[in-house]
């Protein structure tokens, strides 16, 4: 897959650049149109995209993705979200946040599975809510299936009776993983809802499967089960399912996890301990053949996952199986193993960016592009001429830096570049005469 130049139309539909100008503006990352502006981590995206192709042959998979705010993690996580919805995968994702980790005493580890359910997404529905589609096509394809094997049509005698044993022999399948039988029965009753168009059943198991269900009584009294998805449990589901669509005709399950930062952050140290327990748990499953057709991406700062005092490294099982080995060193990290550091984006790749932003901005808003391939050049000159850009700069930064200044020549078009580009904040952090030849000389080669 080459990320440097994503096979795209080159016409961008205003409705999508309008939402990628304002969402990168915002400093958060848009859910569409990703591939018009996708520059550079062509290594991590291979990477990752080799696991995906393990997922998809009945295995697992389990990736830590480590980089400094802004420095592209989220993006990253969402080019590659995008990518497996094109290649008829499952996908959910959720940020963890005070409410929602890992394990907790006030069901936050359900919370994060609510979530997840809630933003499960497939290629037809990729903004998320996509679990009673999945549900429903699985049906259908399987009623489609059996008329065409039988010849028989759908109200025909005996018809119901065929579709529902290849449906049983898909429940029986599930019967020996864990919680795959009680997993079964409330498949069972969907298509049983489904079939006789019993609307009310159908969300009530929906509500099942989304793990609503506070209580087992709760369950017991609507569905006749005595099982209810708990903080507990919630992972071993989340198996179930993926093993479920993988039956239902898609390729797996991906399942990305962002802002690990907030485990990092909970104050009891014994409350961090069960989060990175439950985290060790899901390693140890994908890595030790306890589970198939899924592939689990987490990411977060370096500070969260190499703090060994606060951090996932603080986990002392964590830190023996995630640490790196004496070979891997700057520039040359290993890709294939548990954890992928991001490196920074070089400055041609943000020039490359800048052109694509440009273009962009110009066919939003209708007017003839002014900014030529010198003064995208200048730009990133002064951005990464800033004392300590090279470690400190992120994309993030620089993107909304550039929209900023596209806007202000949007609105202001008499405003000179140049004077707008070395007043203020743009301007180099260093002005003497040697700064500026030192600048000359890295940037002496940039071509788009």
């Amino acid at each position: 897959m080459n990320t440097d130049n994503p096979t795209t139309p080159t016409k961008i539909p205003r409705r999508i650049a309008q939402t990628v100008i304002n969402s990168l503006k915002g400093g958060v990352v848009p859910r569409i149109g990703l591939p018009y502006i996708t520059v550079g981590r062509r290594q991590e995206i291979e990477a990752l995209l080799r696991d995906v192709e393990i997922v998809s042959e009945g295995g697992a998979t389990f990736r830590f993705i480590v980089g400094k705010y802004g420095s592209g993690k989220s993006f990253l996580l969402q080019t590659v979200r995008n990518y497996v919805m094109d290649r008829n995968f499952v996908v959910v994702d959720a940020d963890l946040s005070p409410e929602r980790r890992l394990h907790g005493n006030q069901n936050q580890g359900l919370a994060t599975y609510r979530e997840l359910i809630k933003n499960l997404s497939v290629k037809a529905r990729p903004e998320g809510g996509a679990l009673s589609l999945v549900l429903d096509r699985w049906i259908s394809t399987l009623q489609t299936d059996t008329a065409l094997e039988t010849g028989l049509d759908a109200d025909a005698p005996g018809f119901a009776d065929k579709v529902e044993a290849r449906i049983m022999e898909v429940i029986r399948s599930m019967h020996e993983l864990v919680h795959g039988f009680d997993f079964a029965r409330l498949l069972t009753l969907y298509y049983r809802a489904f079939t006789n168009g019993d609307e009310e059943l159908k969300g009530k198991v929906l509500k099942w499967f989304r793990g609503e269900y506070g209580t087992k009584t709760e369950a017991r009294q609507e569905l006749g089960v005595s099982v209810a998805i708990t903080d507990a449990d919630w992972y071993d589901y989340l198996k179930l399912m993926a093993y479920f669509f993988r039956q239902a005709g898609y390729q797996g399950l991906i399942l990305f996890i962002d802002e690990l930062v907030n485990i990092y952050k909970i104050p009891n140290s014994i409350s961090r301990q069960y989060n990175y327990e439950r985290i060790l748990a899901m390693y140890n499953d994908a890595l030790q053949g306890k589970a198939q057709y899924i592939g689990t991406i987490m990411s977060g700062t370096p500070q969260c996952i190499e703090d060994r005092h606060r951090g996932v490294y603080s986990y002392e099982a964590l830190r023996s199986r995630l640490q790196e080995g004496k070979f891997a060193q700057q520039g040359a990290q290993d890709l294939l193993a548990p954890v992928i550091r991001l490196q920074p984006l070089t400055s041609e790749e943000m020039l490359v960016l800048t052109e694509k932003l440009a273009t962009m901005h110009a066919d939003l808003y209708r007017y003839t592009r002014t900014l030529d391939e010198q003064h995208l050049a200048d730009f990133i000159k002064i951005e990464y001429g800033r004392i300590g850009a090279d470690t400190h700069i992120t994309p993030r930064e620089v993107i909304r830096d550039f929209i900023e200044l596209l806007d202000i020549l949007y609105q202001h078009p008499e405003t000179d570049l140049r004077s707008l580009l070395q007043a203020g904040g743009f301007n180099f952090a260093k002005p003497a005469e040697e700064e500026g030849k030192e600048i000359d000389s890295r940037f002496a080669e940039f071509t788009l």
